[in-house]
């Protein structure tokens, strides 16, 4: 396989783009409404006061919600997987993998609550070999069953020295909506932005058997920041 050449463009988003068109639109709602209840009920001070103060904030948690930091991985990129998400480790296991590698491989679960960022990055540098959407059901994400039963996207890439690492990203309760941006046959690295899931979720990631792990359960994470395992 080909020496990669590692890029690093970033673009600074302070609202990911995948929020733009929401938060846009649920400003104009926000604005409308609060406008026609002054407007037309202008006697109605705590009613209206009450209402316009609970849109505002939830209009908040919505920017909250989709927020996107610039961050850049300073370590050492080679043989090394890097958390691809936000949130808390809830599974570590061994587990028999039946989608692509069909043999056992170390589990690894980050589970993302609603305050969390929920940009995915890729957690490490390769070539994309498959992508695909998996439609399912939507349970709780920390469940074990949310792996192989929810709404989900699966992402195989390739490394240079020819390991492959399968990221999974799974919709959850609330969450409806996965984005993801690998495309099969191309370059990705850490640094990029893989996708975006929409009011959740959850993100596994599935490593071959021959590697030191660096996290434990119920440990925070940071995406594009904490090391998850290195090979040896």
């Amino acid at each position: 396989m080909k020496k990669f050449k590692r890029i690093r463009k970033l673009k600074d988003y302070r609202i990911h783009r995948e929020g733009t068109e929401i938060l846009l639109v649920s400003f104009l709602i926000l604005a409308l409404v609060s406008f026609l209840l002054w407007f037309y009920l202008p006697k109605l001070f705590v009613l209206n006061t009450v209402i316009c103060s609970a849109l505002f904030v939830t209009y908040l948690l919505m920017v909250n919600f989709f927020r996107s930091p610039k961050r850049i991985f300073l370590g050492d990129v080679e043989n090394v997987v890097v958390a691809p998400a936000d949130g808390k480790v809830v599974v570590i296991e061994k587990v028999y993998e039946p989608d692509h590698f069909k043999d056992e491989r170390m589990q690894v679960s980050i589970f993302m609550s609603p305050m969390n960022v929920h940009a995915n990055w890729y957690p490490v540098d390769g070539v994309i070999k498959r992508v695909e959407h998996q439609k399912g059901k939507f349970h709780k994400a920390w469940l074990p069953k949310a792996s192989t039963e929810n709404e989900r996207s699966l992402v195989v890439i390739e490394m240079e020295d020819g390991r492959e690492i399968l990221v999974r990203q799974i919709a959850g309760a609330m969450a409806r909506r996965i984005v993801t941006y690998a495309a099969v046959g191309e370059e990705c690295f850490i640094d990029q932005h893989m996708g975006f899931i929409k009011f959740g979720s959850r993100v596994d990631l599935y490593l071959p058997l021959d590697f030191d792990l660096k996290v434990e359960m119920n440990q925070k994470t940071v995406g594009n920041e904490t090391v998850i395992a290195t090979f040896k």
